[in-house]
Formats: structure tokens, sequence, C-alpha cells
């Protein structure tokens, strides 16, 4: 089905930075469709790639040019430990492996092949599991995981030690990684050695660090939730695509948390 949207924006813009912002594409795939006729604007076809649209215009994109775009592939796997999400070292296991027909949960797209280049939207390390979304999609990997992003991750992390209150306001703001303060975290005690972390950012090995930091060890580390994405009742070692609402959702989050930063930044100045 073509996609079909008027542009109300108050300002000319550029075709492809309008549809990156749309989370339709990339701006180098938007590019790749007008360079192949596929845009057309107010039933004109684009053939410049800087061509700006108006406001009140409509662009449409023809099928070939959404069936071009559907071709990516967004995967949910639960990670098991003992494998890593990103390129293996040696005699590792990468986590891709285990996106076989056999292992996918009810219908959906087709196990990627041995030349696929999904990677991994948020790692996680070989010793920690759960939620893991791998994907070719430019625009979903930018709202995930760009430099800019402010979607959340949560885990569920059991540790060994006693917990403190006052380790639990370290762990929420107050410590530093590689000379850098880390964001303001939200960590909670669920249980005597239970702590869920809800987090905005992902440094090397994160929740380990801070966790060290205040003298406690982890012993099993789930992420359950990134951004609108639910691990929910998925088996370990089992995967399923993407739902495209779900991809809806993480980049219309990722627009709200660049329009609040946006705001943020003209109130300050």
């Amino acid at each position: 089905m073509a996609w079909t949207r008027v542009y109300t924006g108050a300002e000319p813009q550029r075709v492809n930075r309008w549809l990156a912002h749309e989370g339709v594409c990339s701006r180098r795939e938007a590019e790749a469709l007008i360079t192949d006729g596929l845009i057309r604007i107010d039933g004109e076809k684009v053939m410049d790639p800087g061509r700006k649209i108006r406001p009140g215009q409509t662009l449409v994109l023809g099928e070939r040019g959404q069936s071009q775009l559907d071709q990516k592939l967004s995967v949910v796997l639960n990670k098991p430990v003992g494998y890593v999400s990103a390129q293996p070292e040696r005699d590792q296991q990468p986590a891709i492996r285990l996106l076989r027909a056999d292992s996918r949960l009810g219908e959906g797209p087709a196990p990627p092949n041995r030349d696929s280049s999904l990677a991994p939207l948020g790692r996680l390390d070989m010793d920690s599991r759960g939620l893991l979304i791998l994907s070719d999609d430019g625009v979903l990997a930018k709202a995930i995981i760009g430099p800019t992003s402010a979607i959340d991750k949560e885990y569920l992390v059991t540790v060994r030690g006693r917990i403190t209150r006052e380790k639990i306001l370290r762990l929420r703001h107050g410590l530093e990684l590689d000379g850098r303060r880390l964001r303001p975290a939200r960590v909670t005690r669920e249980d005597e050695h239970l702590l869920r972390f809800i987090l905005t950012e992902g440094r090397n090995r994160q929740i380990r660090r801070m966790c060290e930091l205040t003298e406690l060890d982890v012993e099993d580390l789930c992420r359950v939730r990134i951004g609108p994405v639910h691990l929910g009742d998925l088996p370990e070692g089992r995967w399923r695509g993407l739902k495209s609402e779900e991809r809806e959702a993480i980049i219309d989050l990722a627009r709200q948390n660049a329009g609040n930063a946006d705001l943020s930044t003209a109130r300050e100045t």
C-alpha cells in the first residue's frame, strides 16, 4: 500500500529530512527512493534529492517504494546467557544464530540468511540475558541507540551483598564511569536481593560497574523492556518479528523525546 501524507510544517523542508523525521526511512534511503523515481509530490515525480516539500503539499511513496522499505528485518529475541549480541570473538556464539525457523514464536518473518547485517540495538553482555532487538533498520537504530536517544531500558538485577538506602541513592544519582557522570537512573528494590533499573543510556557493562561501585555483585541481569517493547512471555532462546505498531511506538517516543529536548533548550536560552 502506498504511503501518503500531507506536509503540515510551517516552513519548506527537504524531502529526505522530513521522511526521516516521520520515521519512514533514513535520509540515505529517501535519496535512493528519489533516485529510483518512487516519490511524488502533488502528482509530480521527484527527481532532485535536494527537493523541498512545502506546506500543504501531498507526498506519495508508491507501493514499490514501500515494498522496498518493508524488506527491512527487525526481530525481538530472548537472549540466553552465553551468547554475544555483537560480533563474536574466537569460539563465542553470536545471538543471531538463534534466529532459526524452529525457534521462531508463531508466524513471522523468515530467519535472516548468513549474509544478513542485523545489528543489536542496545547490546547485552554474554553473561546477561533477556530482551535483545536485532535490526537492519537505520531509522529504528537511530531512535533506540542514536547519540541523542532517550529511550529507556528496564532491567531486573539479582545482586549479592547488602542493599541499603544509601547505596540505592548512589545508584540513582552520584556515580561516575570513565570520568563522566552518569545520567540519573531509576533504581528500586523489589526483593531482598532484587533491584529494578531503568536507564536512558547504555555504557559498557554499565549496571555491573555501577553495582561494583556500591559493593554489590551482580548474580543475574535480565533486560525486560526497551521503550514500549516488552519481553513478556517470550521463552528464552526464542524470537519473533518486531510488530509494526511497536516500531511506530518507538519512533514516536523518540520524536517526542527530541521535541522535549528542543523545548528544554529553548527555555534555557
